[in-house]
């Protein structure tokens, strides 16, 4: 049985002041908790809702925006066995007006925690099973186009970052993302590469979806991949969440940031 735990997330209407995503991955003997959520949301949402926070196989950082790390620094680090990143989370980030946006802790830090296992390629978690797809390609001529702030050099920041995990089921290949800053349609593709299989059977998470174009374009896209389940959970607009959102059995009304809610498959 593969269970996916949503820690955190928003309303079905993206809220600024609200937002955050993290999701507790429990699959063939690997506990994966993936972001950590603004606060300690989800330390509070696992007491909620019984659900043990102990024995981290590894946490898995999609990026490094202060929405998906600033939860690090309420972990018990004893507890958990690993981190992997990109090693571009670790850059200072900033928004457009200047405040900080990046990760609340610094790398020599969470080295001294944890093992940390930085890198830009694939790395397989569980072998054949469970994969942090590492950077993203972007090949699409409309996703990924718009940068997110500026970092520490002055550079705009396109999140280059930005990952995903892909889990191979039964049923087809489960994506979880974060926050889709490298445009959800070219992790779709690539994890196909990567895992050597074209049947994607859920992506869940993050989209970053709020240009109505960009979203007519992604719906086309899953439409053509036969995707069966669609589950926006972070970063989506109105119109995007609902044009999404007929596509995925978990409703509006489940999705609320103060919920924990599972998806089980076999």
């Amino acid at each position: 049985m593969i269970t996916i735990t949503v820690l955190h997330n928003e309303f079905e209407v993206y809220q600024r002041s609200k937002s955050g995503f993290s999701v507790l991955i429990e699959a063939f003997g690997k506990r994966i908790l993936f972001d950590t959520s603004l606060s300690d949301d989800i330390i509070k949402n696992a007491e909620r809702g019984k659900i043990s926070l102990r024995e981290i196989d590894c946490i898995v950082l999609s990026h490094g925006h202060t929405d998906h790390t600033e939860g690090l620094r309420f972990i018990d680090f004893s507890n958990v066995k690993s981190i992997v990143a990109h090693p571009d989370c670790f850059q200072k980030k900033f928004s457009e007006r200047g405040g900080y946006i990046g990760i609340p802790l610094c790398l020599d830090y969470l080295k001294r925690k944890t093992n940390l296992v930085l890198t830009k390629e694939p790395f397989w978690i569980e072998e054949d099973k469970i994969v942090f797809l590492g950077q993203i390609p972007r090949k699409t001529d409309f996703e990924a186009k718009t940068p997110v702030g500026y970092l520490e050099n002055g550079e705009a920041d396109f999140v280059l970052e930005d990952s995903a995990i892909a889990i191979n089921t039964n049923r087809g290949i489960v994506i979880v993302t974060g926050c889709s800053h490298s445009g959800v349609c070219n992790i779709i593709e690539y994890t196909k590469g990567v895992c050597q299989s074209n049947k994607i059977y859920a992506v869940l998470g993050g989209f970053h979806l709020f240009n109505n174009r960009v979203i007519d374009k992604t719906i086309e896209f899953i439409k053509r991949e036969h995707i069966e389940r669609v589950y926006p959970a972070h970063c989506v607009s109105e119109y995007g969440f609902a044009e999404s959102v007929s596509y995925t059995h978990l409703r509006a009304h489940e999705t609320r940031h103060d919920l924990v809610c599972r998806l089980l498959l076999e």
